[in-house]
């Protein structure tokens, strides 16, 4: 998916609707939970620590549709559905592809940071290389009638 694909087939907000996209990359968000107590047992000291990962994982040429576009021209799109349950993809800055990337605010050793859901999640570094695409099918028809002409004998 690129702008020049948009242009080209006219993919307003109703066109948009109708093309089947898919992720050419697995995408992996997570959001964890750390809480943690100190104290004293049978006169040690103890150190709890407990945490908790939440991850939704969409795999590779995961089917998605077209939700809206956002104020900036980037897409929102959905994979299931769900209150807010979107994601953003967006061309990058100095992007010569034009290709529509997760987008997410990167956070530098904790991925990228999005809302999913009503939660926050952080999308893995790796995910931040996926891309939206589509399948494009040319149809061509060329319809032939062939006449053989003997010619005329004076």
């Amino acid at each position: 998916m690129t702008d020049q694909l948009k242009q080209e087939y006219d993919l307003n907000e109703n066109n948009m609707k109708k093309v089947q996209f898919y992720t050419s990359q697995t995408i992996i968000l997570v959001k964890s939970k750390t809480s943690g107590s100190q104290g004293a047992v049978d006169g040690k000291l103890v150190t709890s620590k407990n945490s908790e990962q939440e991850r939704i994982i969409i795999p590779v040429n995961a089917k998605c549709i077209f939700d809206s576009y956002d104020k900036d021209g980037s897409v929102i799109i959905r994979f299931e559905l769900g209150a807010g349950k979107t994601i953003k993809f967006a061309v990058r800055e100095g992007q010569a592809s034009g290709k529509y990337y997760l987008a997410a605010k990167w956070v530098s050793g904790q991925g990228g940071e999005m809302n999913y859901g009503g939660d926050t999640y952080y999308a893995t570094p790796e995910s931040g290389s996926a891309y939206l695409m589509v399948v494009l099918k040319k149809l061509n028809k060329t319809k032939r009638k062939d006449r053989v002409v003997k010619g005329l004998k004076v």
